[in-house]
């Protein structure tokens, strides 16, 4: 619910701070005062709106999903619209885009003023049905949802059929290709860092002829080399170090001279050719590594071509099995429902009844397969189809639609946004609606506008918008100044005792 508004420097407004309950919460005032002003300006502060406010702040008990939107969820969360040279919104004082804000307070908050079809939609009509049936019945349930398993498995294995059959139509120019590829790289049979090591030899073989001349010339020094024994002999030193010294430069020479004679027996064209090759599959598939991988790849799509037809008919047949369970399942579904479609009907005439609107009728027709079955829930009111009744009409047929939704609902339904839904309506027509969404209050917290006593004596809170000195003001009424108020709507501001005593009435009863 929302627990609190504050509005700051909005047209006619200056400050406004409203502490709200649950329930039915009813705005009265004369026209012109500031009352849909005012409405708007708490769907902006949700992002459901626009306006010119400099702050338009809603703190509310809704949650939300803090890694999905990266924001703190707090236990109340204030949601804020401020506006100077531009609009900004914030969730807990973190800067979000309108966006975000609009997508977590819709998941709370319906503003219910246009012709807004959702309730109308056929998963919620068929929710709806199937929640008055499953009272009578725990079949339902257990068949919608073996129904379920089969239809997302049979439209799984339908898609994976149809993957199939459009390969089998080129399978032999995939065969042709994968087989392609595949001879191509083992044409050239690459081994795993074998570039790394031609590119060794192909550094070695260009140093070689130098790396031997240094060798020989080097070797000179040996030859010299009992000369220095003789004089460490003569000076009386330990020539130990010395033999060390020159035993380990002969095995390093020695060595280095027999790498490099080894190259001899290298073909040098050979080591560029190949390299050559390397680098001609390096180019096309990355890297010797990618390549042998890709082989791979090209190796198992090409066993399942050879397999495609076979694999073909085993999904087939699964699929003709599956296609004949969802057909009696969601059969079985329908005539569940269509067993309780005149209950769903007579009560939902029951609250259409109530609204002063003509009869409904209610039927269901085929439509295509989807997870809740093949049943399409069609609602004409008086034989005229929903897009050709008037807004008014509309409004209170989608609040009989609410009002029978609200009958097994088992948690909050979040906050409902009215703007003048009792407007040009009788006394009998506004108590119906008045009463409706007094029920509906027991699931909903309900803003609503009204110029109709019978609406406003039905209110939890009540708040009366009114202007001083051309400055909108808004104050929460007691019980006596909601009489006072109730009155002054029947009667105009010369309130008559009759007006005063009808008004205490509405309230009291």
């Amino acid at each position: 619910m929302i627990e609190r508004f504050f509005l700051k420097d909005y047209l006619s407004f200056k400050e406004v701070e409203l502490n709200l309950s649950n329930g039915l919460i009813v705005f009265t005032g004369p026209s012109g005062s500031g009352k849909s002003i005012l409405i708007n300006s708490i769907l902006s502060s949700l992002g459901s709106s626009n306006c010119e406010a400099s702050l338009c702040e809603s703190s509310t008990s809704w949650d939300f999903d803090e890694d999905e939107y990266g924001l703190e969820c707090d236990e109340i969360n204030i949601f804020k619209h401020t506006k100077k040279e531009k609009s900004r919104y914030f969730i807990n004082n973190q800067s979000v885009s309108k966006k975000t804000i609009l997508d977590i307070s819709s998941k709370h908050l319906r503003h219910l003023s246009l012709k807004d079809y959702s309730d109308f939609e056929n998963d919620n009509l068929i929710h709806i049905l199937d929640s008055r049936i499953e009272k009578h019945t725990v079949i339902l349930s257990k068949l919608k949802s073996e129904y379920k398993q089969a239809f997302l498995e049979h439209k799984k294995l339908s898609s994976e059929l149809k993957t199939i059959t459009d390969e089998e139509s080129r399978v032999t120019e995939l065969k042709e290709f994968a087989k392609f590829e595949i001879d191509k790289i083992e044409k050239v049979n690459p081994k795993p860092d074998e570039d790394i090591e031609l590119l060794e030899i192909k550094k070695e073989l260009s140093r070689k002829e130098k790396v031997l001349e240094s060798l020989s010339a080097a070797n000179e020094i040996f030859n010299t080399e009992h000369n220095v024994f003789s004089a460490l002999d003569a000076l009386e030193v330990d020539s130990s170090f010395f033999s060390d010294a020159m035993n380990e430069l002969r095995a390093t020479l020695d060595g280095a001279e027999e790498k490099f004679s080894a190259l001899d027996e290298v073909d040098v064209e050979e080591v560029l050719n190949r390299l050559e090759e390397l680098s001609e599959i390096k180019r096309r598939y990355g890297s010797v590594e990618e390549a042998l991988e890709y082989k791979e790849k090209k190796i198992i799509e090409l066993e399942k071509y050879e397999n495609i037809a076979y694999e073909k008919d085993e999904i087939q047949t699964k699929v003709n099995e599956l296609n004949k369970k969802v057909d009696t399942l969601s059969k079985e579904l329908s005539d569940l429902r269509i067993a309780g479609l005149k209950e769903f009907e007579a009560v939902l005439n029951g609250y259409i009844k109530d609204l002063y609107l003509r009869e409904v009728k209610v039927r269901i027709q085929d439509y295509e397969h989807n997870e809740n079955g093949k049943d399409e829930i069609i609602i004409s009111l008086n034989n005229t189809a929903l897009d050709k009744i008037s807004t008014g009409e509309f409004n209170r047929l989608r609040l009989s639609i609410l009002a029978l939704k609200s009958e097994n609902m088992d948690k909050n339904g979040g906050v409902l946004m009215l703007d003048e839904i009792d407007a040009n309506l009788s006394g009998e027509e506004s108590m119906s609606v008045a009463k409706v969404l007094k029920k509906l209050s027991k699931h909903f917290q309900i803003f609503v506008i009204s110029h109709q006593p019978q609406l406003t004596s039905m209110g939890d809170q009540h708040f009366l918008v009114h202007k001083e000195d051309d400055e909108s003001k808004v104050k929460e009424l007691g019980f006596e100044s909601r009489i006072d108020e109730i009155a002054r709507i029947i009667s105009g501001d010369k309130i008559s005792p009759e007006a005063k005593k009808f008004a205490r009435e509405l309230l009291e009863g």
